[in-house]
């Protein structure tokens, strides 16, 4: 028998690289990947939000018509016109004013973050909210790869446990539009790139000193 571990999942809705270790020996390695700063190409949709921050979530739209501004008042407030989302300029400011370098960041509810020895996502899924302290991550590049509102196209480097659905939550706050992550990829960890991956239907003994996965 085999024993096979990961050095980290990805949420339900996320495609991407996982690396994953088979035999004892390469298991006992996945400590040294755990903790890798990871890339992912993210959209985030402005003008809703989702309970669970992604697509799995109940969305509620908070602004009626997904259509930017040429432009908005500065500042971090609420954004009162329920017609327009933020135009990109603004989009890029906010993300260079509040998203780069280390931040405070609450885990969201559905995670797998233990609290009291429960589960975020199984208190969620019971219908509770419990207080998160915030937690520091750092952001080392937050670059916007298309707009074409409401969708966001993004790339960002991020440290190990950080969470991409709360970069969308606060994004949202901050331009006082809402947002969720709505499609999630992850294409690298430390210097493993999805390029070199294998996909699960091809594993085999063969291949299995890989340890990459595409999914």
């Amino acid at each position: 028998m085999k024993t096979i571990g990961h050095a980290g999942t990805l949420d339900p809705f996320a495609t991407g690289l996982l690396i994953v270790a088979v035999g004892r020996e390469a298991t006992r390695q996945l400590d040294r990947f755990a903790k890798l700063d990871k890339t992912y190409r993210a959209t985030f949709t402005l003008g809703s939000t989702s309970t669970t921050q992604d697509p799995e979530g109940e969305i509620t739209a908070t602004v009626k018509d997904a259509v930017a501004s040429p432009s908005l008042p500065k500042g971090r407030g609420r954004n009162d016109d329920m017609n327009i989302l933020p135009s990109q300029k603004t989009i890029e400011r906010v993300i260079g004013e509040h998203f780069i370098g280390t931040i405070n960041q609450i885990p969201p509810m559905h995670s797998a973050i233990k609290i009291g020895g429960k589960k975020l996502y199984e208190l969620a899924r019971q219908g509770k909210e419990v207080d998160r302290p915030a937690r520091q991550v750092t952001i080392n590049r937050f670059d916007i790869v298309a707009y074409n509102p409401p969708h966001l196209e993004t790339e960002i480097d991020v440290s190990s446990g950080t969470y991409i659905r709360a970069i969308a939550r606060d994004l949202g706050e901050s331009l006082g539009c809402g947002a969720y992550c709505s499609a999630l990829r992850r294409t690298q960890i430390g210097e493993h790139s999805i390029d070199h991956a294998i996909t699960l239907d091809i594993l085999t003994p063969e291949n299995w000193s890989s340890f990459l996965l595409e999914f």
